[in-house]
């Protein structure tokens, strides 16, 4: 295989002296459940990173909604699925959904299974991760490019992205 290209991710990392170790696997492989696999680790410590919208406050529903949408990032086990009604709950708003492929790509500016929170540290994202990663020492997140995966203590990781832990996944399926 061939050497990991150095990400903004890693470059973040390296930069404040936190430790990590890199795992790559082929680009092609985009479900993450297949990512954990593909490298040998259980699904419930490799994370995956997904772009959910939050109506802002006061914004009626209109013709559209995007534009009164503030993205969210949210981090869950890969053999979890986000519960939008009890996310939106937990953080405290009426209403959440997902973002599109497309809308995910365009707001981050990185490619879906790519999008990582440690990427966009300077871009202000609100940042969630499922509560069930505080049950572990390290977790894998997404390097910021398809077929990296950065392993990190998760203290390192909560407190480099402010993520704040909440209960809002179902298993897959």
């Amino acid at each position: 295989m061939t050497k990991a290209p150095r990400t903004q991710a890693m470059r973040v990392l390296a930069a404040r002296k936190i430790p990590f170790q890199v795992h790559t696997f082929p680009e092609t492989i985009r479900d993450a459940v297949q990512v954990a696999a593909s490298i040998g680790y259980p699904p419930a410590q490799v994370y995956k990173t997904l772009v959910v919208l939050r109506e802002a406050s006061g914004q009626a529903d209109g013709p559209f909604p995007t534009d009164s949408a503030v993205p969210l990032l949210v981090m869950l086990p890969a053999d979890q699925e986000l519960d939008l009604r009890a996310f939106a709950r937990a953080i405290g708003t009426r209403r959440a959904r997902m973002a599109t492929h497309d809308q995910a790509e365009q707001l981050t500016g990185l490619r879906v299974g790519g999008i990582s929170a440690l990427a966009l540290l300077n871009r202000r994202f609100v940042v969630y991760i499922d509560k069930r990663a505080l049950d572990h020492e390290e977790i894998l997140v997404s390097g910021g490019q398809r077929g990296v995966d950065l392993q990190l203590r998760v203290a390192d990781l909560i407190a480099l992205t402010g993520a704040q832990a909440v209960e809002a996944a179902l298993p897959k399926g």
